[in-house]
């Protein structure tokens, strides 16, 4: 399987990058939304993307709105991965396409348990 980690943070790539490894997924990184599409554009497609609310550039909003444009990630699990933690924002992201959201700081175990929940 094949994730899609996008996030500022290099830290925050590392820790997600161990995590989907141990999962067996093979990551790709990206530094931000721009970057992402970059990465979208020269690549079939994802099983998961894991996606930061707030990055410079273009924010993960914005990057779950273009991913869920294109017909061809349709069938690509998106979580978007942020301390964002309004009921709002939330609501917004699963409208906008999400399917999952999970909330930093998060444990190795939550994120397993997100993945089965994804069925992956």
């Amino acid at each position: 399987m094949r994730a899609l980690v996008v996030d500022d943070s290099s830290a925050m790539r590392a820790v997600l990058r161990r995590s989907l490894n141990r999962h067996g997924f093979e990551v790709t990184e990206a530094k931000h939304g721009v970057d992402a599409l970059g990465v979208l554009a020269g690549n079939s497609s994802f099983d998961l993307m894991l996606i930061d609310w707030n990055m410079p550039e273009m924010d993960g909003l914005a990057l779950l709105r273009a991913v869920r444009g294109e017909h061809r990630h349709d069938s690509s699990k998106i979580m978007m991965v942020t301390t964002e933690t309004g009921m709002e924002q939330m609501s917004e992201a699963l409208a906008a396409g999400a399917n999952d959201y999970i909330m930093k700081p998060f444990t190795f175990d939550v994120l397993a348990d997100k993945l089965r929940l994804l069925g992956l």
